[in-house]
């Protein structure tokens, strides 16, 4: 009865879209206060539904109710409890109704925090949201529906999840890339209400923007928790990078990030509003695109989840249908969106563009790369592989492209610098990045080659810049430096925050993909092998049992020189029900190295095969993304962003802020 119940909510959160995404429209239409109230209720009834239907699906998985095909399929009784949980959306239809559920809840967030804002522009907003939220319910309902039972015969004990799932990465990976997938459609539906009411002015990228900035903080963060998970769990002592579906969330984050740029400089100067639009679009388009290429089963990957065409038809129709209407809106009032102001050609303005060009030249790359072999096999040209030689060649030198502009782009003034008073300090400052830049991996690794010193002289270039510019700001503070300090706005605090971020997941990157160090070895009991200054000796396996597995444990001691540094205990799991062998390494961890150790097969006798890795600076890629979303958070809650509805009439009668 309460899974009946669940559908039902679920089919009335479709009811209640439908009316989210009409009544308001046509309150704005007719003028109707009424009709155009009737958004926020919309918004959070639907929430109140879709968190019950969940809810109901999340309770059936725990009561191992295999009735339902997706609980059958995606759980057993032996499963723990806390992965029971997880695996409503480790699987399509799940993951479905979790994207669904996380669209709400932004739909929810928006009707409460933007109470400030005009009546006309939040209706035309969650009605907008609306209209996204009946594609996906209808989507879910018609071909993907969790709720489909599975009588007279149904299994007693389920197929069980799959083991690369059982893992803490699913709890908190999948919900955090979808609150950052799903939350450009807010900038995509503020971008699209601004074109329908003819308002596309400094206010309403000051509205627009700390959304955009939140989905961009929550997508950076997913990204990330997939990486480490990936990193620690698939087994080779390395991050997934360039898989094509970890592609697809990639390429919304490289445009949310030029998103979040563009608005900056509509929200100051009122200048970039074609541009500023059109990234919201392609923002939330790659996002569908991405959501497309899990469930269509064109890619080949241990992260897709279905393979159905018929789904992937209608994510393609969704995706046709929101690009091919917002395109055309944008055609239509393409005259409302000229500049109104100036700059020359050494101005901030100018250093932003080139950046946010580099970010889209950025994003191109990783979706051919991505897309070209899907095409290609579509027209029979074959079977082409697009690997990591190809994005590597292009992608590497555009990052260090965006950080050259970066530093001066932070530093110069809006809509003329003189050009001759940024050539003085940054030639001072490109002298000093250079010779920390050559310096830095001699000191840290005895040894450089040309990519490391780039990315070492291209880091130090940024931290240099954001040192100078930070002090030339404190030094004008009458009551001293520290007071100076606490005066910065927590939008340039959050920004050089996130600029630091994106260095130390540089350094990151570049350490570990050159000094890492890996040995193949076979290792009986008593052996002990050698990688840099450790040495690693294996004391033998044992059994153990876990709640649905049982597993070989290793014992790996590691010395550097006569000291015991770390004991690990890599595992060789087999998982009863569907008979996988799964290898769980051992990692022992540091901010400056990791310690990798994976099982592989058993050899003769009590030999087996070991994988040894020295992988240094590898955590901060990770601490570097946590930086970035820290900074991301600090400038979305700057104080300017809590408006008054008065204060955004003024700026609509007096223009751009400057």
């Amino acid at each position: 009865m309460l899974v009946e119940l669940g559908h039902f909510a679920l089919v009335l959160a479709l009811v209640v879209a439908v009316l989210q995404f009409l009544v308001p429209v046509v309150g704005v239409w007719k003028g109707y206060p009424g009709a155009q109230s009737v958004a926020r209720n919309a918004a959070w009834l639907q929430l109140l539904l879709l968190l019950f239907s969940f809810g109901m699906l999340t309770l059936a998985f725990i009561r191992n109710d295999f009735t339902l095909d997706y609980v059958a399929r995606q759980s057993n009784t032996m499963l723990p409890v806390w992965y029971k949980i997880s695996a409503v959306w480790g699987g399509h239809e799940g993951s479905l109704l979790l994207w669904a559920l996380v669209l709400s809840l932004w739909g929810a967030a928006v009707a409460r925090f933007s109470r400030s804002l005009p009546r006309d522009m939040v209706a035309r907003v969650l009605a907008i949201l609306g209209g996204i939220s009946v594609a996906f319910i209808l989507f879910i309902l018609l071909t993907s529906n969790p709720f489909r039972r599975l009588l007279p015969g149904f299994p007693p004990d389920g197929n069980d999840l799959n083991p690369l799932l059982q893992d803490p990465g699913l709890i908190f990976h999948p919900p955090m890339l979808y609150m950052g997938y799903v939350g450009f459609a807010v900038p995509f539906a503020f971008a699209l209400a601004g074109l329908m009411g003819g308002r596309l002015d400094s206010a309403w990228a000051r509205w627009s923007r700390p959304w955009a900035v939140a989905a961009w903080c929550f997508l950076t963060l997913g990204i990330a928790l997939g990486s480490w998970w990936a990193y620690y769990e698939l087994g080779w002592g390395g991050w997934w990078f360039w898989d094509p579906v970890e592609n697809a969330s990639f390429m919304p984050w490289l445009a949310g990030t030029a998103l979040i740029h563009s608005l900056a400089v509509t929200e100051k100067r009122g200048v970039f509003k074609a541009w500023t639009v059109m990234l919201a679009i392609i923002a939330f388009a790659l996002s569908l695109l991405g959501t497309f290429l899990v469930r269509s089963g064109v890619l080949t990957s241990v992260h897709a989840f279905a393979a159905d065409p018929e789904r992937g038809l209608f994510v393609l129709g969704i995706l046709a249908v929101v690009i091919g209407g917002s395109l055309t809106l944008f055609a239509a009032r393409a005259g409302s969106l000229a500049n109104e102001s100036r700059y020359e050609l050494v101005s901030r303005e100018m250093f932003l563009m080139a950046n946010n060009l580099l970010l889209l030249t950025a994003t191109t790359v990783v979706f051919l790369g991505t897309l070209f072999p899907l095409v290609a096999d579509a027209f029979n040209l074959g079977k082409i592989s697009v690997g990591a030689p190809y994005f590597n060649l292009l992608f590497v030198p555009l990052t260090l492209l965006l950080m050259l502009f970066m530093a001066p782009g932070v530093q110069s003034n809006w809509k003329r610098h003189d050009a001759r008073t940024l050539l003085l300090p940054f030639g001072k400052i490109l002298g000093a990045a250079t010779v920390i830049g050559v310096v830095l991996p001699l000191v840290l690794f005895a040894k450089a080659n040309v990519g490391v010193i780039l990315a070492s002289i291209a880091s130090s270039w940024v931290v240099l810049a954001a040192l100078r510019d930070i002090a030339r700001k404190v030094s004008t503070a009458r009551a001293g430096w520290w007071a100076g300090l606490r005066r910065l706005p927590r939008s340039y605090v959050g920004m050089q925050t996130a600029h630091m971020g994106l260095v130390i997941m540089v350094l990151g990157v570049a350490f570990t993909s050159v000094y890492s160090i890996e040995r193949d070895v076979r290792m009986a009991p008593g052996d002990s092998a050698e990688v840099d200054q450790y040495r690693f000796v294996f004391r033998g396996v044992e059994t153990h049992k876990g709640p649905n597995y049982s597993a070989m444990r290793g014992t790996m001691d590691v010395y550097r020189g006569d000291q015991q540094v770390a004991v690990m205990h890599p595992e060789k799991r087999f998982y009863f029900v569907q008979r996988n062998t799964m290898t769980e390494a051992a990692i022992d961890a540091g901010l400056f190295r990791d310690l990798y150790v994976a099982m592989g097969e058993q050899l003769d006798g009590d030999a087996w095969a070991v994988r040894l890795y020295h992988k240094p600076f590898i955590r901060w890629i990770w601490l570097g993304a946590l930086f970035m979303t820290a900074g991301g958070l600090l400038a979305a809650s700057d104080r300017r962003y809590r408006i008054k509805v008065k204060e955004d009439k003024t700026a609509m009668a007096g223009g751009h802020t400057q």
